[in-house]
């Protein structure tokens, strides 16, 4: 059962994205759980975590050419699937939830959020792939993001698939009445959310978008060996744009992660190539390119905001790349384990918040903030909440695809992007240079997609906001009041369990034992 409820969970995200399967895959894991106990219950729990997470996550092998980096993540994400397994099967026998279903269901709920927003920070910062909540971009659940953000979706998802596994177990002995309760909640549950109100106008008037896609020469060739020709790609792509809906009519042109990888800043080749196409743009450019500090041996990761005839005025250097990634913690000690590790040869460090980017807009008479994310980073709720909170009218994902082949890497991205535009309250537009690229409304509605591997513009009038939705001012407390409840559930399982044990053990030796030698019933 557990086998299977992870394989369909995972079925639940892109590319498939047959939402309700998420339900289903964790009810099954639920009632695999019933009965057992703690070891079994860890076993079980990593048993789940590994169908779904080694399908979920297996644009790992494209990155890396290797099956070693995709099962030791998949494994390593796993654990924490085994840990939530055990944790929930101590805390249940706790006195308050023990002959109680439902409190049941709401501490699994619980301790599952807590557990990924543990997966989603430790160890180096956290992979949070594979959130609960990024599955129901399709479904009613979304607008719940506005008002709890991850840890609230992820937090219904377990409760319906909790409900579902009591519809089952009530079914089984036939408690009809019992059984329609349940399965009216999880309805409501599941469907409710549909009537919460989005709220999509614009407040700071709009902001006409242009954004290029210029794809790869080669797919998998190493990045130095085809920079300059991807500039070019954009250049003439962004060309393309410009003819196709005419000269000074955008505010803004988007080139991804990588589109100039060859720093503009300090090569003049790369820079003429810019300053020409910011030119035939008649609008501020920000542009994806590595930076190379002098005399040390790092990089960062940067989006540049380039205008003509200035050249780059701002920048904003990745504040999270990816562990093994981007760069490789304790290096030494895993060249011992692979020799994988040295094909990241510069590491690369991470800049500093919040992920923010002021561009200057003429027609609007006015400098519009936007909130920006590079790549992996859209995963990480409290970095685009930095952007927001510090007064980003507007999100901007970049990130470069390239490496992760014909995968559902690049779509699973996408989801992200669209449960942060709903989560914020903000257009939100995701830029890739292969793809797949998105124009997201703040309801969450996908105006325009682009394809994997293709050269496509994408042009948006994108509404700019700036009230905070609860979510975005609640911050961290969601997730801390998840973590609270689940460390006393598990608290108070374990004194529960203690307390029963220690009063099996003793047998009352009483005045009338001592005078009979027979055990009297202990009280």
């Amino acid at each position: 059962m557990a086998a299977v409820g992870g394989w369909l969970t995972n079925l639940a995200f892109p590319d498939r994205g047959w939402w309700p399967l998420a339900y289903l895959g964790v009810a099954l894991l639920l009632l695999a759980l019933r009965k057992a106990r703690m070891v079994r219950a860890g076993v079980t729990g990593l048993v789940w975590g590994l169908t779904f997470f080694l399908p979920h996550i297996y644009w790992a092998v494209h990155a890396t050419g290797s099956l070693l980096p995709w099962v030791a993540l998949s494994l390593a994400q796993a654990l924490y699937i085994a840990g939530f397994a055990a944790a929930w099967t101590l805390a249940r026998e706790a006195v308050w939830v023990r002959d109680h279903p439902l409190g049941k269901i709401a501490l699994a709920a619980v301790i599952w959020v807590g557990v990924e927003q543990i997966r989603g920070s430790w160890p180096f910062g956290g992979f949070p792939w594979g959130i609960l909540a990024f599955s129901q971009t399709d479904a009613p659940l979304l607008r719940l993001a506005p008002y709890g953000g991850e840890v609230l979706v992820s937090a219904v998802v377990v409760a319906i698939a909790g409900l579902m596994a009591l519809v089952w177990v009530w079914g089984r002995q036939r408690r009809i009445a019992a059984c329609v309760g349940a399965t009216g909640a999880a309805v409501v549950l599941g469907l409710g959310p549909w009537l919460l109100p989005v709220h999509t106008g614009a407040e700071g008037g709009t902001l006409r978008v242009g954004a290029v896609q210029g794809n790869v020469p080669q797919q998998g060739a190493h990045w130095l060996a085809q920079a300059r020709q991807i500039t070019t790609n954009h250049a003439s792509g962004t060309q393309r744009l410009v003819d196709s809906v005419g000269s000074a009519q955008l505010d803004l042109v988007l080139w991804p992660e990588s589109a100039a990888d060859i720093d503009p800043r300090t090569d003049a080749d790369q820079a003429a190539l810019v300053e020409a196409a910011a030119q035939t743009a008649g609008a501020p450019l920000l542009l994806g390119t590595q930076r190379f500090p002098t005399g040390q041996d790092i990089r960062y990761n940067e989006m540049v905001l380039w205008q003509a005839g200035q050249g780059a005025s701002a920048a904003y250097a990745k504040q999270h790349p990816v562990p093994f990634g981007e760069y490789v913690p304790y290096r030494d000690f895993f060249r011992q384990i692979t020799p994988l590790v040295d094909r990241v040869s510069t590491d690369m460090a991470a800049g500093t918040g919040p992920g923010l980017m002021t561009i200057p807009v003429n027609r609007l008479e006015r400098e519009v903030d936007a909130a920006v994310g590079i790549c992996f980073e859209v995963a990480y709720a409290d970095l685009i909440r930095q952007g927001v909170l510090a007064g980003g009218e507007l999100i901007i994902i970049p990130t470069n695809n390239a490496s992760f082949g014909y995968s559902a890497e690049s779509t699973q991205q996408l989801a992200m992007s669209r449960f942060r535009a709903v989560e914020h309250g903000r257009a939100t537009i995701q830029i890739s240079t292969v793809g797949v690229s998105g124009v997201i409304m703040p309801d969450g509605a996908m105006t325009q997609r682009s394809g994997l591997f293709t050269a496509e513009e994408l042009t948006a009038t994108l509404p700019l906001r700036t009230t905070l939705t609860p979510a975005a001012r609640l911050g961290a407390a969601p997730e801390v009041i998840a973590w609270v409840l689940a460390a006393a559930g598990v608290a108070a399982g374990l004194l529960s369990r203690r307390t029963r044990c220690t009063g099996r053990v003793p047998r009352l030796r009483t005045p009338e034992y001592l005078a009979t030698g027979r055990k009297q019933p202990v009280p």
